[in-house]
């Protein structure tokens, strides 16, 4: 089940759409975010358009999520070739190995009821796995955080493991107990494994006391109102399922559809646009940290986990920005179902690819930007996946869409006003108030006078102190202007309950 990596970055798209859950990042954006996204709209159409007859996709679909909403989605081609059906918004694919994350949930929901640890041995819910000899005397366990993660030591298994979906438990059973062959010890690195998560699958089945596809289905699917997601792909509504196909020279051939089984944790979900859409947007409503109500099927402490990087992959040395020729090198690494890119620019974008005969997908979303894209098709490995990063690049490098603003907190903003009246008048009283025991054993208060005078005389009489823009809950940075000049004051507070003023740095912004 392939997971391709993209090698650009990433992405997202726009125009009117259905609701999805609301975003907590929504709340805090400059207005013409839609405004700008529409005007990149034509070139992002052309693109998929372009990309459709140039691979000979059947049928393609695909969309965007900004700021929780479904707002731009198209479909283009053809859902069933032979009766010539058309794909449309509502036309079901297999998005096989993006199914991957549904999983990795599942066993952090579980995790968090307290039916399973992340660092418990595979083998106490897979005793087949009791007897299995690993690669080296000094390999530890397997655990369920090295399946999710990826760092089982298992080898990349993808032009097998995309046959493996339709196993039965027995056989998984009979696989497992029979022995494994391992690349590397558990826990040295990163390699895609699909028995992995075919593992798993089995973990979450033995904890929740139920079939893993029912488990997601009753406690993801439904309560994220993803009603046309499924496992069978004979439950499909009568011409709304995708078929798939590959190109042999200068046609289409059907390709044999993969029934539901004990493998398909590594990719059989089937879905629709606006029921993934919804999936998308519950991501990204997991960021920012906040004291909001939770609202998802799963805490958003534990989303935002996901999102995390867990097992380093590989760093892209030579990767540059849209234009191709700015350096931008970024750093590819895996979390819980899930990839993980962050590049020199402070960008992080998550998401993941799926590939199996007759299918071929993608989604990454940036969720410091609120925004997500997806695409599905249905042709062999379909190779919709460096595309649809390049379409999230263009929106968060050209659409301007954050990253959001980190919210001023009410310490922040109390320091801040007193800091700019400390750098004024060195009110002795106020200095012992607000500054920690560190500050004027670091610099005394006399050295600190003579330095905030070499600072702020050149910029003569202060007339205004500027809005403090937070870096977190305890730094920020704010203009102190002058007559003649501004200076950049940025400060740092204490772990204590009352955090004080450890830190302060005056930087002289140059005209």
């Amino acid at each position: 089940m392939h997971r391709q990596s993209c090698s650009i970055l990433c992405s997202l798209v726009f125009a009117l759409g259905s609701a999805v859950a609301a975003n907590g990042y929504a709340q805090a954006q400059a207005p013409g975010r839609s405004e700008r996204v529409a005007a990149l709209l034509p070139e992002i159409d052309k693109l998929y358009a372009d990309l459709a007859a140039k691979e000979h996709l059947p049928g393609l679909v695909y969309g965007v999520v900004l700021d929780g909403k479904l707002v731009h989605v198209r479909a283009l081609g053809l859902a069933d070739v032979g009766s010539k059906i058309p794909a449309t918004n509502s036309t079901e694919f297999r998005i096989a190995s993006m199914t991957k994350s549904f999983v990795a949930l599942a066993a952090l929901k579980l995790r968090d009821a307290g039916k399973l640890r992340l660092e418990d041995p595979v083998a106490d819910y897979l005793p087949e796995l009791r007897r299995l000899q690993l690669p080296t005397t000094d390999s530890p366990a397997l655990t369920i955080r090295q399946l999710m993660t990826m760092t089982t030591g298992l080898p990349e298994d993808n032009p097998w493991g995309d046959r493996q979906m339709a196993i039965s438990s027995a056989r998984i059973e009979q696989l497992v107990g029979g022995g494994l062959s391992f690349s590397n010890a558990p826990g040295v690195g990163f390699e895609y494994s699909n028995l992995g998560y075919i593992m798993l699958g089995k973990v979450v089945s033995k904890a929740s006391g139920m079939r893993f596809q029912d488990y997601v289905t009753r406690e993801v699917l439904r309560p994220l109102g993803m009603n046309n997601t499924r496992w069978e792909y004979t439950q499909a509504a009568p011409g709304k399922l995708a078929l798939g196909y590959r190109w042999d020279r200068d046609h289409w051939e059907l390709e044999p559809i993969l029934p539901d089984g004990d493998g398909a944790a590594m990719g059989g979900l089937i879905t629709t646009s606006d029921d993934f859409a919804r999936y998308i947007a519950f991501h990204l409503d997991a960021w920012p940290a906040r004291s909001d109500p939770e609202r998802g099927p799963l805490r958003r402490a534990s989303v935002r986990e996901m999102h995390q990087p867990h097992a380093f992959e590989s760093l892209a040395g030579k990767a540059t920005m849209l234009d191709g020729k700015t350096p931008n090198p970024r750093m590819h690494s895996y979390g819980y179902g899930l990839e993980w890119i962050g590049d020199s620019r402070g960008v992080v974008i998550s998401g993941h690819g799926g590939g199996l005969p007759g299918f071929g997908s993608q989604y990454y979303f940036a969720p410091d930007h609120g925004v997500g894209v997806f695409a599905f098709s249905n042709l062999r490995y379909g190779p919709v996946y460096g595309p649809t990063a390049k379409v999230l690049v263009t929106l968060v490098e050209r659409a301007d869409l954050g990253p959001a603003p980190v919210a001023v907190s009410p310490i922040l903003a109390t320091r801040q006003l007193q800091v700019a009246q400390l750098l004024q008048s060195w009110d002795a009283s106020l200095g012992s108030a607000i500054t920690a025991d560190n500050f004027f054993l670091d610099r005394s208060r006399e050295d600190w006078i003579v330095h905030a005078r070499e600072k702020l005389e050149p910029i003569g009489k202060i007339t205004s102190v500027g809005p403090v823009k937070a870096e977190n809950g305890l730094r920020g940075s704010f203009p102190l202007h002058g007559e003649r000049g501004t200076v950049t004051v940025k400060f740092t507070l204490t772990p204590e309950r009352d955090p004080k003023v450890q830190e302060l740095k005056l930087t002289p912004v140059k005209p």
